[in-house]
């Protein structure tokens, strides 16, 4: 917020909001510094954050909201993880009627993450990137390029028994 208001503003008030952003950041900063300690205390966390980073364009972000956003890690196979989290395209049929298949409910703040990671994926990763690529070639649509990578991404990084797999 503060952000666009510098944006926005005078430039006579510029100082002030300056200090609020830094204030910010490092507060930022002293919480991440925290979390991090308080991960590294118990094993099993440090395993959860550190293999989902392992992958290339992940990083703590995405890590850290897969342990917060999603305590079923571990207990559901990874196609129930993925339509937890709102990635699984649902059907819309009713009798003879065949709908779109459309992506709908779950988890918003993991498939937002994920999303975003999705683009430092294609850039980082071959995999995903050719998998975007030939989404693309196809003539997808825009909701459906985004998407299914999305879902891919979800799917890799959840092993078969639920939990998270080592990521090539």
């Amino acid at each position: 917020m503060q952000k666009n208001r510098l944006l926005r503003m005078p430039k006579s008030v510029h100082p002030p909001i300056q200090r609020i952003l830094k204030v910010i950041q490092k507060e930022v900063e002293r919480i991440d510094r925290k979390l991090d300690k308080l991960v590294e205390a118990i094993p099993q966390w440090r395993e959860q954050r550190d293999l989902p980073m392992s992958a290339k364009g992940l990083g703590r972000v995405v890590a850290y909201t897969l342990m917060s956003e999603l305590p079923e890690l571990g207990q559901l196979n990874r196609k129930q993880i993925a339509a937890l989290v709102g990635v699984v395209p649902m059907n819309r049929d009713s009798g003879s009627y065949r709908g779109k298949r459309r992506v709908s409910g779950g988890r918003s703040k993991v498939r937002t993450v994920l999303y975003m990671s999705m683009w430092s994926s294609i850039q980082h990763d071959p995999k995903i990137k050719a998998t975007y690529e030939r989404l693309l070639a196809a003539g997808k649509p825009k909701k459906v390029k985004n998407g299914l990578p999305v879902h891919f991404l979800s799917r890799l990084m959840l092993g078969k028994s639920g939990i998270y797999c080592q990521l090539v």
